[in-house]
């Protein structure tokens, strides 16, 4: 039986992809991602997303304000995304969150974007697309203050306690490349041990490409390495973890069956 994997995290509308991205999309088919989640992360973007997502099967959009690109934000764009929500109907709402590593990202400026987006998931009844650098218990004191929300930290790298408190609020965590290098013990250790009902898997492609591949180009099809390391990892067979992470994926975003 053919491993079927779900890319929950790829950029596949980056202009990294332009020149290739038909052979992207067939490689990650080859590959057995048969399905990629694609997060927004400008309202500029979202015309492109969409027209990219229907043009192949399987490619599902999220729409959404990354708080890396603050600059380009404005506060009509959360009303904006509330009419692309309604009309859209997105898997998710994201790429959102907070990012406390980058310099000049004000922090106060990217806490409305994110709890205006947060508020707008909660109201749509979607999932939340989360990014969450050196910020991850600001990220859970936000959706514990606007509540009635799930969906996941994607490129998750915090502490154990804070995954715990993250599965508790129902959210999940999505794993990709940096958890491929033997160096990220913690991470490693994390998805060695915990329950898989609340792992995701994921590219970031173009970006964060896995150990195999360093300082290359990343793309969906790679998803399949990084399934086989984090089996590794766990002592199991890779379909196990396939399996269970790709019912993760269809349940936290509705997705379809796979075509």
């Amino acid at each position: 039986m053919r491993r079927v994997l779900v890319d929950s995290h790829c950029h596949l509308d980056a202009p990294e992809f332009d020149d290739d991205r038909e052979a992207v999309i067939r490689r990650a088919r080859d590959a057995g991602v048969l399905q990629q989640v694609i997060p927004a992360i400008d309202a500029q973007g979202w015309p492109k997303l969409r027209e990219l997502c229907g043009a192949a099967p399987g490619l599902f959009p999220a729409y959404g304000l990354h708080p890396m690109f603050l600059a380009g934000h404005r506060p009509e764009h959360l009303a904006q995304l509330a009419h692309w929500l309604e009309k859209e109907q997105p898997v998710a709402v994201g790429e959102c969150g907070l990012d406390y590593f980058v310099e000049g990202l004000e922090h106060e400026a990217q806490q409305v974007y994110f709890d205006g987006q947060l508020a707008l998931a909660r109201d749509f009844g979607l999932p939340v697309i989360v990014h969450a650098r050196r910020a991850v218990d600001a990220v859970i004191a936000s959706v514990k203050r606007i509540g009635g929300l799930r969906g996941v930290v994607h490129s998750f790298s915090g502490s154990p306690e804070q995954a715990r408190q993250l599965w508790q609020l129902g959210f999940l965590v999505g794993i990709g490349g940096p958890a491929t290098y033997e160096r990220a013990n913690r991470l490693r250790s994390l998805v060695a041990s915990m329950p898989l009902d609340y792992l995701l898997l994921e590219t970031d492609a173009p970006d964060q490409p896995d150990a195999g591949i360093r300082g290359q180009r990343n793309e969906p099809a790679r998803l399949a390495h990084v399934c086989e390391v984090i089996a590794t990892l766990r002592g199991v067979d890779a379909d196990v973890v396939a399996t269970a992470t790709t019912n993760n994926a269809k349940r936290l975003f509705n997705l379809p069956a796979a075509p």
